[in-house]
């Protein structure tokens, strides 16, 4: 099957309509190259505060309540698109305001109906101070048609030990949000070994270029990657697919989860499999050599 990647630049609404135009557009350009798995960005949906105004834009907490009271709309678009098209679609992350705590979540939408969602676990400090987001469990695999996928929102591809309680999952899919080059770095390395330590295949998107309508997005640095483990049937740098930095568009690779299985079962390392070996801190010595 083919993934697509997103590198995607956060616009201003004056209405609903504008926004659906847009991101029908999108669903339908990735569509139409033949992908039936399709990731927008952590926070893409916070282009979303704009149909509200400036003044909802300018105050975090505004515009957090005002993108939480949209998400029935919101997933309604998408399972139309998902539907249409008959593509997967992970859509852009956003803040989500339940019982008073705000959460960073990603849905998951299928072309049958269906619909999941994934919470980001960890925040980052910007995240916990000031904007007041909160982790939120549990970690999910989503059984579908086109495999077994985990959703991993940018900081969190960062733990091991998340990507290892999803180790079921054949694809990875890291939508991020980096407002430095060295940030996009850091969750794109962590994509890379997610991929390596599961054997499976990681898919990153990010948002790209300025919104200075909104602080928590007012710069962003990325593009979209598709990364697997360097091993049989696989790229030697693990990279089946890169964009350009901060350049809008999709970035598409083929994925063979016959490929994903065979290195899990028959591959030159078997990460996956050997994962209980490692020593861990029981076993540790530290040693004075003064």
């Amino acid at each position: 099957m083919k993934v697509a990647a997103a590198a995607y630049p956060l616009d201003v609404f004056t209405s609903w309509t504008a926004y659906e135009a847009k991101l029908s557009a999108w669903v339908a350009e990735a569509a139409g190259q033949g992908a039936s798995l399709l990731v927008f960005p952590e926070y893409g949906a916070m282009e979303l505060a704009s149909i509200g105004g400036e003044e909802i834009c300018a105050d975090l907490q505004a515009a957090s309540r005002y993108i939480s009271n949209l998400w029935g709309d919101v997933n309604a678009l998408h399972l139309k698109l998902a539907r249409a098209h008959g593509v997967h679609i992970v859509g852009a992350s956003g803040p989500v305001i339940e019982a008073g705590r705000i959460t960073n979540r990603a849905h998951l939408y299928a072309p049958n109906g269906q619909m999941g969602f994934q919470d980001k676990q960890v925040m980052t400090l910007w995240e916990r101070d000031p904007w007041g987001v909160e982790g939120a469990g549990p970690l999910k695999v989503f059984d579908t048609q086109i495999g077994k996928l985990a959703i991993s929102i940018c900081y969190d591809s960062e733990f091991p030990l998340q990507a290892r309680a999803q180790r079921d999952a054949e694809l990875l899919l890291v939508p991020s949000a980096t407002d430095a080059l060295e940030g996009y770095w850091r969750v794109r390395i962590g994509a890379m070994a997610r991929a390596l330590e599961g054997q499976c295949v990681s898919v990153m998107s990010s948002i790209v270029g300025e919104y200075p309508l909104v602080e928590a997005v007012d710069v962003s640095w990325g593009m979209g990657g598709i990364f697997g483990p360097p091993d049989e049937g696989f790229p030697p740098t693990g990279v089946l697919a890169e964009g350009q930095m901060n350049q809008p568009g999709w970035t598409y690779a083929a994925v063979d989860l016959a490929a994903i299985r065979h290195v899990r079962q028959k591959g030159r390392v078997r990460n996956l499999a050997h994962w209980d070996e490692q020593s861990d801190d029981s076993s540790l010595e530290t040693c004075d050599l003064r």
